[in-house]
């Protein structure tokens, strides 16, 4: 007997769609059955693109009914950026007030009724704190009696709401009983009790697991949306102190950690070398245990701090660390390579995001695997931050005819939900605090960096010449908002991870250009040049050992004193494209002529750098005003030091740039990325 096997083809059309005040993209599939059947079936879904702010909140109702599933989701995760929950609920409200339908019992009327259940109770259990933070009862008040009334839920969601009305009249007329606590940070430690060779007396693991319980806790704690790169970039604004309070304490703990192995470390500045030596193989062992635990988070804030420069400079000590600790050590520093936008970072959470137990095949991992509770991941959050951020900058919140951009918001959502997914895994993680360790633990002073760099002046006296050919990653740059954006390692500090180590610099630099409307890049040019020219206090004192080891690049030792080698200066230079005007950030050194410059930029938006005499440089000054670069002239000493963005313009005009076509995949948005890392990207994208 022949069997007969049909594959039924499905053929989709996308369009998009214009209403009043909104833009659908429109998707109708036709599918057909076999030969035999005549009958084929034609399905049609339309999600918003773009529209106007009423619009947008209106569809809330109307998303299921047009096959538009996830915009109830997606709009909750990301409305705060272009609107206020007071709006919102302004809009809703008013649609309440004039419901469709003839009467209750009208079919349209009960479509209507379910939607409104839906999106209130979806809205009130996922995100029950913005309500509460609307600044009286009224909008509530007005809210409630316009709710379906006829199911046990709908009255369950009336009482809710009630009950939050009671609490803001409440806190109305009792405002000190309601003071937000959350800036609470508690006495400072004692320092005359702090012992710092006493973290050799805990187990690794010990520690390791103490550590990854606060960072699964507060994981669990953080707020998505506070992510976001259009909050993020406000939380130094005036009345905006307690905004993303969530990625704050994060940040806080980081920095705490970091803090805690440098003060480790250093503090006790008359031990041996090779007593020294144990504190380092210890903390190095701490981050193994904290990557088999998958707490990616606590092993970056460590790697940092034994990368920082009053560790790194310690040569002696590293040369009296075990070689086999060092070469482990150096395995975990690749994994926060830079390189690729991280892609070892981004493979290793894309691999273990939601697995029981991280991929390792050690002895460390068959300790976990003898455990019944899984372990949950705990990303580096930076790598979020940054990609929510250049995100936000590089596509426009409004189109031309000034609808929101709705489209940008789900690419947000895409990451956000990520984010999610990984809290997901933590919420079932179960931990025992050690009191032992947590009282050693909080008992840890903070150490500025002058006094970091004292105290490691103290162990080493600087400039002893350094056997090692290899030099840490040190990016320079007279940019006044990066020299000054961090200025001490303090645990109240909100910057992008404050804690100094190549990436977080980069993460500072870019978020001090956000409010510009171009994309600052973390692609920095770091060619052989940048390290040839690094000051010679900024090259620390290396053991025989070859260690990649980075140090801080954004402030320099207190000393200051400069090398001998040619001044630099990061620049950002824009091509008129056809998809937005897109920056791309590169390195100029005061050796660098005109040419050089154009090709480097050629380079990094993909364009031909044989094009190079076809172009010449513009620098863009305040009132609109343009500075044209010399053809054969010296960059450097060329430009106003009042501004950093140029413009490559084709000679002749402002005619748009070459016909050669940008590669996406490497496209101004992220800087290069392999195949591998690929993916991800084309999912924000």
């Amino acid at each position: 007997m022949k069997t007969t096997w049909y594959c039924p083809l499905e053929l989709s059309t996308v369009v998009e769609e214009q209403d009043d005040g909104v833009i659908y993209t429109v998707v109708v599939k036709q599918q057909h059955g076999a030969p035999s059947s005549l009958m084929s079936t034609v399905s049609r879904s339309q999600c918003v693109k773009a529209g106007t702010e009423e619009k947008l909140v209106l569809h809330l109702l109307h998303s299921f009914s047009l096959g538009d599933s996830s915009f109830i989701t997606i709009f909750l995760y990301t409305y705060r950026s272009f609107t206020s929950t007071g709006r919102v609920l302004d809009i809703l409200t008013d649609r309440l007030e004039n419901p469709p339908g003839d009467n209750e019992r009208s079919h349209m009327r009960q479509s209507f009724n379910r939607a409104v259940g839906t999106v209130f109770s979806t809205w009130l259990s996922e995100y029950p704190e913005d309500f509460k933070s609307l600044e009286e009862p009224s909008r509530l008040l007005r809210l409630v009696p316009l709710l379906p009334q006829d199911s046990s839920s709908a009255a369950d969601l009336r009482a809710r709401l009630l009950q939050i009305a009671e609490e803001l009249s409440e806190k109305a007329l009792l405002p000190d009983a309601h003071k937000d606590k959350t800036g609470f940070t508690g006495p400072p430690p004692d320092a005359s009790k702090f012992e710092p060779t006493s973290i050799l007396g805990f187990p690794a693991a010990t520690i390791a697991e103490q550590l990854t319980k606060i960072e699964t806790e507060l994981f669990v704690r953080l707020v998505p949306y506070h992510c976001l790169g259009s909050l993020w970039s406000q939380r130094d604004k005036k009345g905006r102190e307690g905004v993303c309070w969530s990625v704050r304490a994060t940040i806080r703990q980081f920095n705490k950690l970091a803090n805690a192995v440098l003060a480790s470390c250093l503090c006790p500045t008359n031990l041996r070398s090779q007593q020294r030596a144990r504190l380092l193989e210890k903390w190095i062992s701490v981050a193994e245990e904290c990557r088999a635990r998958k707490n990616f988070s606590s092993l970056y804030a460590i790697v940092s701090a034994l990368q920082s420069n009053p560790i790194h400079r310690l040569r002696k000590t590293w040369q009296d660390t075990d070689r086999e600790v060092v070469r482990r050590y150096e395995d975990l520093s690749e994994i926060f390579s830079d390189k690729d936008n991280y892609s070892q970072s981004r493979e290793l959470l894309k691999e273990e995001g939601t697995s029981k137990f991280a991929n390792l095949d050690n002895r460390l991992n068959n300790k976990l695997l003898n455990r019944s509770n899984a372990q949950g991941t705990v990303p580096y959050l930076g790598i979020f931050l940054t990609d929510l951020t250049m995100l936000d900058t590089a596509v426009k919140d409004r189109l031309d005819n000034g609808y929101i951009n709705f489209d940008k918001r789900r690419r947000e959502f895409e990451v956000l939900a990520q984010i999610r997914l990984l809290q997901s895994s933590c919420k079932n993680c179960v931990f025992t605090a050690d009191q032992a360790f947590i009282q050693w633990y909080q008992s840890v002073p903070t150490l500025t960096e002058e006094e970091s760099y004292r105290l490691s002046n103290e162990i080493e006296a600087p400039g002893e010449p350094s056997p090692r050919g290899l030099t840490p990653t040190v990016i320079v740059t007279q940019c006044g908002d990066l020299s000054s954006s961090r200025t001490s390692l303090t645990g109240d500090s909100d910057s992008l991870f404050d804690f100094p180590s190549p990436v977080n610099c980069l993460l500072s630099k870019l978020t001090k250009h956000m409010r510009s409307p171009s994309v600052s890049c973390l692609d920095v040019d770091t060619s052989s040049s940048t390290t040839e020219s690094t000051p010679a206090t900024l090259t620390p004192s290396t053991p025989t050992k070859s260690h990649r080891r980075s140090v801080s690049c954004g402030n320099n030792p207190p000393n200051n004193i400069q090398g001998s080698g040619p001044d630099m200066r990061i620049i950002r230079i824009r091509m008129d494209l056809q998809d937005g005007n897109l920056y791309r950030s590169i390195l100029v050194t005061s050796n660098d002529k005109t040419p050089t410059a154009i090709s480097s930029a050629l380079e990094k938006h993909s364009q031909d750098p044989e094009q190079t005499p076809r172009y010449e440089l513009i620098q863009l000054l305040a009132e609109g005003k343009e500075l044209v670069i010399p053809a054969t002239g010296n960059v450097f000493y060329a430009m106003s030091s009042s501004s950093v963005d140029f413009l490559l313009r084709r000679k002749g005009g402002n005619t748009p740039l070459s016909s050669h076509p940008i590669n996406t995949e490497t496209s101004a948005t992220f800087p290069r990325i392999k195949a591998k890392g690929r993916r991800l990207v084309r999912t924000l994208f």
